[in-house]
């Protein structure tokens, strides 16, 4: 003996306790994830070789291959500080054996 009920929209909005967003408050958030904020990503322009591109294409299976472009120099900028800062060690020691 259930009776199905059915809302209209104005019985909806008056439901509706969110605010309403303005432009200004979607220029002052900050993009989370977890808790940590994450910076806004620069759009530029890059010139690469179409065999490049096509082998992210291929690995991304077609789509977000640009985000694993990124991780990818982001890993070789990781590897490149390790890099750095074991020649510095290496040569800390080397100077003072």
């Amino acid at each position: 003996m259930s009776e199905k009920t059915t809302l209209q929209a104005s019985d909806l909005d008056d439901l509706d306790e969110a605010p309403v967003w303005t432009a200004e408050d979607f220029a002052n958030a900050v993009h989370r994830v977890g808790l940590k904020p994450v910076g806004k990503k620069l759009k530029i322009n890059i010139t690469l070789d179409p065999d490049v591109v096509a082998w992210y294409k291929a690995k991304a299976g077609g789509r977000g291959y640009q985000t694993l472009m990124n991780a990818t120099l982001r890993e070789a900028m990781r590897g490149f500080d390790i890099a750095e800062t074991l020649r510095k060690v290496i040569r800390e020691e080397r100077h003072s054996a």
